[in-house]
């Protein structure tokens, strides 16, 4: 008797965790902070997040490169991603502050230090922002939310293909 019930609850678990699964693939964007701007990336170029490990200065760089990390034996070159973008200079160690390893999937080894992360986000939740243009190239789109707030996409194969984002020796 006990091993139908437990059957039967495994059954409803794993039902449960299907329907969750599912629920979960529409929430395709991941939402980060840099400074003041709200970024949107989908989901699988956002890579792993953890929180930021010591970072090691490189001398002669530009402010916005913070230097590089070792994550699991791996080195990865550290982009202030607010800073990058004329903002202001991420703390860290911060409560909030994440590591994002964006180029893993793409064979670079480099990674983004945001402010904070925001969650998951459906497409459905964003509406086109027609007003302006960025000139960015890594900006993909910009887009609102349901409460007017500014996002913008980030395309993570342009940031890592830009010669301003491999530029990373000051003059």
């Amino acid at each position: 008797m006990s091993k139908r019930i437990s059957l039967r609850q495994f059954q409803e678990n794993l039902s449960h965790r299907l329907a969750e699964s599912h629920a979960s693939e529409r929430r395709g964007l991941l939402g980060v902070k840099a400074g003041e701007e709200n970024w949107l990336l989908s989901l699988p170029e956002a890579g792993e997040i953890i929180s930021p490990p010591a970072l090691t200065p490189v001398p002669l760089t530009h402010e916005w490169y913070r230097g590089l990390v070792n994550v699991r034996g791996v080195l990865y070159s550290v982009i202030d991603l607010s800073r990058f973008h004329d903002g202001s200079l991420t703390i860290t160690p911060g409560a909030q502050t994440r590591l994002l390893l964006i180029g893993a999937r793409h064979g670079v080894h480099s990674a983004i230090l945001v402010t904070r992360v925001l969650g998951l986000h459906n497409e459905e939740d964003f509406e086109a922002d027609e007003q302006a243009s960025d000139e960015r190239p890594w900006v993909s789109a910009r887009q609102r939310d349901a409460n007017g707030h500014l996002w913008l996409r980030l395309d993570v194969p342009r940031l890592l293909v830009n010669s301003i984002f491999l530029d990373a020796g000051s003059n």
